[in-house]
């Protein structure tokens, strides 16, 4: 399964152009917004589970954070996006290729201030997927730590990039991360791909107590 899922999204990667990914943002406006809400240090450590070829990387070391890891399944998207950041900053970032269903780097991590996911959690349809990467936050993102996870939202489309996805909204999320997390702000916010065609998305704010 690893592999059929590595494989799909290599293939994703190297068949496209980046700026035409039916994900592509030229700014990541929503989650630069509720990152700037958490008031973490810039030395804190941000993770960016399935980080692909986003330029949420670029923006953050802008803004001066200095412990950034990105993770992918995919090591071709995360060499595009090494190739454009260039040498200088890609040098600044932590890269990891890893599968958050069967993470074998991921959960070594400690001490997470921010976890933020993108169009990650909404394509772990079975239930054991689900759990490794419940397992995998809880472990990693520290006490008083951040976790954004923006997926499809309930009005969203059911199918990605060839795959099926799980839609949810700010409650769903809330009792999939359980007790110890307090979500502290949510928003719907619709994306518009490079096609034109436009993806309702749920995007939320955790703070873990615990």
């Amino acid at each position: 399964m690893v592999n059929s899922m590595k494989k799909h999204w290599n293939s994703i990667y190297t068949s496209r152009e980046v700026f035409k990914l039916g994900w592509y943002e030229e700014s990541p406006t929503p989650s630069l917004t509720l990152i700037s809400k958490t008031n973490i240090k810039k030395e804190e450590t941000i993770l960016d589970v399935g980080a692909g070829t986003t330029t949420l990387i670029d923006n953050l070391i802008e803004q001066g954070y200095k412990n950034i890891v990105a993770v992918d399944i995919s090591e071709v998207a995360l060499n595009r996006l090494k190739e454009r950041l260039g040498e200088e900053k890609a040098s600044l970032v932590k890269w990891i290729v890893d599968d958050i269903t069967q993470p074998a780097h991921i959960d070594k991590l400690e001490d997470i201030a921010l976890w933020h996911d993108r169009a990650v959690l909404h394509f772990l349809l079975e239930e054991n997927q689900q759990q490794m990467y419940l397992n995998t936050l809880k472990k990693t993102v520290k006490r008083g730590g951040n976790v954004i996870i923006a997926a499809f939202s309930l009005k969203g489309a059911k199918r990605c990039s060839g795959l099926d996805i799980k839609n949810y909204d700010q409650n769903m999320l809330a009792r999939f991360l359980g007790k110890e997390f307090n979500l502290t702000e949510y928003f719907d916010y619709t994306y518009k791909m490079p096609s034109g065609e436009l993806r309702p998305y749920i995007y939320t704010l955790f703070k873990k107590t615990v």
